[in-house]
This record gives C-alpha cells, sequence and structure tokens, in this order.
C-alpha cells in the first residue's frame, strides 16, 4: 500500500524537528561554561565567606574561640529597693535603685513581713517568668 502525500509531508516535517533538536542539543554542549571559571568562596575563621584561600589567611587559634552569647559578667549579688506593690495573696514587686526596673516576689522568700514602701535587699533570680527576687531581707 502507497502512503498518503500528507503522511510523506508529515515524515519529513518530523525529520526535520529531530534534526533541528540535534542541533541544538551540540550546540548547547558546545557553547556550555558549567565547570568553567569558578570562582570558589571560602569561610575564614569568624564563619565569613571569603575569596582568600586558606594558605593566605592568618590562622586563629581556635581554643580561644567562644561558641554561643558572650558570658555575663558577675553582677553584684546584693541588690536593693523599695517594695512598690504587695497583694493581699503575698507576691509584690520591688523596684530596684540601680535601675528601677521592677523584680517580682513571693512573700516565702522574704526573712519577715514585708509591707508597702519597706527598703529590702535581695538577690535576682533568674525565673520561667523573668526575674524573681529571693533571699529578701528588711533593712532598717
Amino acid at each position: 500500500m502507497a502512503d498518503s502525500f500528507s503522511k510523506k509531508e508529515n515524515f519529513k516535517k518530523k525529520l526535520q524537528k529531530q534534526k533541528e533538536k540535534a542541533q541544538r542539543r551540540e550546540e548547547r554542549k558546545t557553547n556550555n561554561d558549567k565547570g568553567k571559571e569558578v570562582e570558589f568562596m571560602y569561610v575564614d575563621s569568624y564563619g565569613r565567606l571569603t575569596s582568600t584561600p586558606p594558605e593566605e589567611r592568618i590562622e586563629v587559634d581556635i581554643n580561644n574561640i567562644q561558641l554561643g552569647a558572650a558570658p555575663i559578667e558577675a553582677e553584684e549579688t546584693l541588690k536593693k529597693g523599695i517594695v512598690t506593690f504587695l497583694s493581699d495573696k503575698g507576691f509584690g514587686f520591688i523596684t530596684e535603685d540601680n535601675n528601677k526596673e521592677n523584680v517580682f516576689f513571693h512573700g516565702n522568700n522574704a526573712d519577715q513581713p514585708l509591707k508597702k514602701g519597706n527598703r529590702v535587699s535581695f538577690e535576682k533570680e533568674k525565673s520561667p517568668k523573668g526575674f524573681s527576687a529571693v533571699n529578701i531581707t528588711l533593712i532598717k
């Protein structure tokens, strides 16, 4: 059986498309820049990206590098303040003298009953909800 004219034309078009596709593929392979002239980046001792290779860098003693947050300097342990609020349930707030910051306290942490306006000395302790005052003593 003989092929019709349209079948022959469609076959020719299909072959032509395949040749064009193969030609484009070859052009991409020859013009490909992958892997050529790659600029390398290095990580320096401070964790920053740099183009300087490690041989040319100044070495830092890794034993002296501290990871994480900077340590908190030792503060004076005994703070002073005034009781500014006291509830019927036994808790209240002390306003520190040096930075006017309010610190929560509970009456169980005091050595004697407190009243509003009393001058006290205390220690600050980190609690889940912030700082709280412990070891509260009345200043006379």
